[in-house]
């Protein structure tokens, strides 16, 4: 037998070994980031489409709330109000815009503009419309009324 061929036989399994392991890993790692990315789309498609949904639901709301104004709150108009909230809060949606608040063009669309000389800020002081978001996805802007100083 040949003897060099023994001595290296050993070697080139253990580097053939090596070789294999290291692809092996390599597939492992692609997979689990492709499990990440699909886990990530199917999440995102998930959200695009609860703000879908929440978006077509918000003149319900405002036909509530300006129902809430106008007559006084029945049990059944209560309960309604009620229960359209919880399960809109369930699949995320967020209410927003408070007398007070900064004003924020990103999500609050102004209506009106008042001036006063101490106003150091714009900030909202009356909320005509609540504005809607869902997770990341803002649904609609506030529309408010603000005060700030005046124009230069």
């Amino acid at each position: 037998m040949d003897e060099g061929r023994l001595d290296t036989e050993p070697a080139r399994l253990r580097d053939l070994l090596r070789e294999r392991t290291a692809d092996l890993q390599r597939v492992k790692a692609e997979y689990d980031n492709y499990r990440k990315r699909v886990h990530r789309d199917r999440m995102a498609v998930r959200q695009i489409a609860a703000a879908n949904v929440l978006r077509t639901l918000l003149p319900v709301l405002d036909a509530v709330d300006r129902a809430r104004e106008h007559e006084p709150p029945t049990p059944g108009l209560k309960d309604i109000t009620e229960t359209l909230c919880t399960q809109l809060g369930a699949l995320g949606l967020e209410a927003f815009g408070e007398e007070g608040d900064p004003f924020d063009p990103a999500c609050h669309e102004a209506l009106v503009h008042h001036a006063r000389a101490d106003a150091t800020r714009l900030t909202c002081t009356r909320i005509l419309r609540p504005g809607y978001r869902a997770g990341p996805h803002l649904l609609r802007p506030a529309t408010v009324e603000v005060t700030g100083p005046p124009p230069v």
